[in-house]
């Protein structure tokens, strides 16, 4: 994807900010209040951010979670990277999802990040 097309390289709404990420609500939220923590340069992979760049983003995400406590007070989170089309990445620039989550919101929540195959989400 040129970034000149790219959703995330393009001015938004930014809650949070360093300078090498920001934080945005997810357009297409999983939960109330699902944003998304994404690198300021364009780089399809966590694999690719520099060192500088991650800790960046693991900083937004902690303050993040912080804002999320204060507006939505959530029961929980999920935290998920999408790399590549065979994990599901669709817009090929990072961005971490932090998902709160709510008792309730799903029938058996058991399992969490292993439900992207749902066979093996129960065990």
């Amino acid at each position: 994807m040129n970034p000149a097309n790219c959703p995330f390289c393009t001015p938004g709404d930014d809650l949070l900010g360093n300078d090498h990420a920001m934080v945005r609500r997810d357009l297409n939220p999983v939960t109330h209040g699902h944003t998304l923590v994404i690198t300021r340069r364009h780089v399809a992979s966590l694999f690719d951010t520099t060192p500088e760049e991650r800790r960046a983003l693991w900083d937004l995400l902690e303050q993040a979670k912080a804002l999320l406590q204060r507006e939505c007070a959530p029961d929980g989170f999920n935290v998920g990277v999408n790399i590549g089309a065979a994990a599901g990445q669709t817009i090929p620039h990072v961005h971490v999802h932090l998902i709160p989550r709510y008792v309730g919101d799903t029938p058996r929540p058991r399992g969490g990040v292993r439900g992207v195959i749902p066979g093996k989400q129960a065990y």
